[in-house]
Protein backbone atom coordinates (compact mmCIF):
# COMPACT_ATOMS: atom_id res chain seq x y z
CA UNK A 1 0.00 0.00 0.00
CA UNK A 2 1.06 3.50 -1.28
CA UNK A 3 0.88 5.72 1.15
CA UNK A 4 0.50 9.92 0.62
CA UNK A 5 -0.18 9.47 -3.12
CA UNK A 6 -3.87 10.52 -4.93
CA UNK A 7 -5.73 7.89 -7.10
CA UNK A 8 -5.22 9.28 -10.47
CA UNK A 9 -7.83 8.65 -13.52
CA UNK A 10 -6.12 6.22 -15.94
CA UNK A 11 -4.88 7.85 -18.71
CA UNK A 12 -5.78 5.25 -21.27
CA UNK A 13 -9.08 6.52 -20.53
CA UNK A 14 -11.02 9.00 -22.74
CA UNK A 15 -12.86 11.81 -20.97
CA UNK A 16 -15.83 13.41 -22.82
CA UNK A 17 -18.09 15.67 -22.35
CA UNK A 18 -21.39 15.00 -24.14
CA UNK A 19 -24.40 17.01 -25.58
CA UNK A 20 -27.25 14.98 -26.35
CA UNK A 21 -30.29 16.43 -28.56
CA UNK A 22 -27.74 18.27 -30.48
CA UNK A 23 -29.02 19.80 -34.31
CA UNK A 24 -26.45 17.28 -36.18
CA UNK A 25 -23.84 14.61 -34.40
CA UNK A 26 -20.29 15.78 -34.30
CA UNK A 27 -17.07 15.38 -32.57
CA UNK A 28 -15.38 18.86 -31.44
CA UNK A 29 -12.71 20.65 -30.16
CA UNK A 30 -10.62 19.51 -27.42
CA UNK A 31 -12.00 21.72 -24.18
CA UNK A 32 -9.62 23.56 -22.07
CA UNK A 33 -10.09 20.88 -19.07
CA UNK A 34 -9.02 18.35 -21.58
CA UNK A 35 -11.77 16.72 -22.32
CA UNK A 36 -13.24 16.13 -26.15
CA UNK A 37 -16.64 18.05 -26.91
CA UNK A 38 -18.90 15.30 -28.76
CA UNK A 39 -22.11 16.18 -29.53
CA UNK A 40 -24.93 13.26 -30.69
CA UNK A 41 -28.78 14.03 -31.58
CA UNK A 42 -30.13 10.72 -29.67
CA UNK A 43 -31.75 11.82 -26.50
CA UNK A 44 -30.42 11.10 -23.73
CA UNK A 45 -32.86 8.39 -22.94
CA UNK A 46 -32.44 4.35 -22.48
CA UNK A 47 -29.09 4.65 -23.26
CA UNK A 48 -29.40 6.13 -27.24
CA UNK A 49 -27.42 8.91 -26.44
CA UNK A 50 -24.17 6.69 -25.12
CA UNK A 51 -24.49 4.37 -27.44
CA UNK A 52 -24.38 7.24 -29.94
CA UNK A 53 -21.44 8.28 -28.25
CA UNK A 54 -19.80 4.99 -29.02
CA UNK A 55 -20.73 4.86 -32.42
CA UNK A 56 -19.21 8.09 -33.59
CA UNK A 57 -16.61 7.97 -31.45
CA UNK A 58 -15.34 4.34 -33.46
CA UNK A 59 -16.36 5.79 -36.63
CA UNK A 60 -14.07 8.79 -36.38
CA UNK A 61 -11.23 6.42 -34.62
CA UNK A 62 -11.47 3.81 -37.20
CA UNK A 63 -12.31 0.84 -35.05
CA UNK A 64 -15.01 -1.73 -34.22
CA UNK A 65 -18.18 -0.21 -32.07
CA UNK A 66 -17.03 -2.96 -29.77
CA UNK A 67 -14.01 -1.30 -28.26
CA UNK A 68 -15.60 1.38 -27.53
CA UNK A 69 -17.31 1.73 -23.91
CA UNK A 70 -18.17 4.02 -21.47
CA UNK A 71 -16.46 3.28 -17.99
CA UNK A 72 -17.75 5.91 -15.85
CA UNK A 73 -20.51 8.55 -16.74
CA UNK A 74 -23.10 6.55 -18.23
CA UNK A 75 -26.33 8.79 -16.76
CA UNK A 76 -23.82 12.17 -16.76
CA UNK A 77 -22.66 14.63 -19.70
CA UNK A 78 -18.97 14.13 -18.55
CA UNK A 79 -17.58 10.83 -19.13
CA UNK A 80 -14.63 8.37 -19.22
CA UNK A 81 -14.28 6.46 -22.29
CA UNK A 82 -11.96 3.27 -22.85
CA UNK A 83 -10.49 2.33 -26.74
CA UNK A 84 -9.27 -0.78 -26.22
CA UNK A 85 -6.50 -1.17 -28.70
CA UNK A 86 -5.17 1.97 -28.88
CA UNK A 87 -2.65 4.64 -26.66
CA UNK A 88 -3.83 8.06 -25.55
CA UNK A 89 -1.92 9.67 -28.09
CA UNK A 90 -3.28 7.38 -30.39
CA UNK A 91 -6.55 8.29 -30.29
CA UNK A 92 -5.33 12.38 -30.12
CA UNK A 93 -3.70 12.08 -32.92
CA UNK A 94 -6.71 9.90 -34.98
CA UNK A 95 -9.11 12.75 -33.65
CA UNK A 96 -6.80 15.33 -34.64
CA UNK A 97 -6.77 14.15 -38.62
CA UNK A 98 -3.13 12.16 -38.32
CA UNK A 99 -4.97 8.84 -39.00
CA UNK A 100 -3.66 6.83 -42.18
Amino acid sequence: MTIGTRARPDPALLRVRVQPRASRAAIGAWRQDGALSVRVTAPPVEGRANAAVGALLAAALDVPVATVRIVHGERGRDKLVRVTGLTPAEIRRRLEGGHR
